[in-house]
């Protein structure tokens, strides 16, 4: 779990990026204590860069700072994840039709190549994989809708969104792998087939199944385990 040292230049933003990349990858999963002198060690940075960093991705939503126990990565409670899902819906169904409008044969032999690569890294049961191509893709369908206010705001929720994809990936059972790759076969034919109402209606349910992955892989709340 160890993390590399890093070379001289911004520290801090070097710090978020390994950081993120760890807590995106499941190196250090929800609630894990996040201890600054420990990380300055693995890092060779002194705790400061580190101190920096955990404000950014607490900014982010990835980690949370709690009175005299300081940071953790942050877990994700029911009402984060519906807030998520449904602002996720109506984000990315506005994206899929403007995606409809845009594509072109280089774009979509692009999209294809992304959703095969998700194929290939189902068969072989290779999460990370997985999760990365099915990042790449919902990225790339926000670029190709070409609207830069709508980029800005995004780029404030990337991190949750890298978060979501990450849990929905990991809730999914290696035998599922497959057939959550071929729910990206779904969406890129109904952005193709030029019904922007379909398209819609199958990015919606393509979130919500998602939503659902997670929801039921959510510990109980602590109210619930008091009573």
């Amino acid at each position: 779990m160890a993390l590399n040292p890093l070379s001289t230049g911004n520290l801090a933003d070097q710090v978020a990026d390994a950081l993120r990349d760890a807590i995106l990858e499941g190196r250090y999963p929800p609630g894990t204590r996040l201890v600054e002198r420990t990380l300055a060690a693995e890092l060779g940075v002194s705790h400061i860069p580190v101190r920096e960093a955990l404000s950014r991705l607490a900014d982010e939503g990835l980690t949370e700072r709690t009175p005299r126990r300081g940071s953790r990565v942050a877990t994700l409670t029911a009402r984060e994840l519906d807030e998520l899902s449904t602002l996720r819906i109506v984000l990315e169904q506005f994206v899929v039709a403007r995606v409809g409008e845009r594509l072109t044969p280089r774009t979509e032999r692009e999209l294809r190549k992304l959703v095969e690569g998700m194929h290939r890294a189902a068969v072989d049961g290779n999460f990370r994989r997985v999760f990365d191509l099915d990042q790449r893709f919902h990225e790339r369908l926000w670029e190709l809708a070409d609207h830069r206010m709508l980029n800005e705001l995004v780029t404030q929720l990337r991190s949750r969104i890298g978060a979501f994809l990450r849990a929905a990936t990991a809730a999914l059972p290696k035998e599922r792998l497959e057939e959550h790759a071929a729910s990206h076969d779904v969406l890129l034919d109904a952005l193709l087939d030029d019904d922007p109402e379909t398209a819609r209606a199958e990015m919606a349910r393509h979130i919500e199944a998602a939503a659902v992955r997670i929801r039921a892989a959510l510990p109980e709340p602590e109210e619930a385990a008091d009573e």
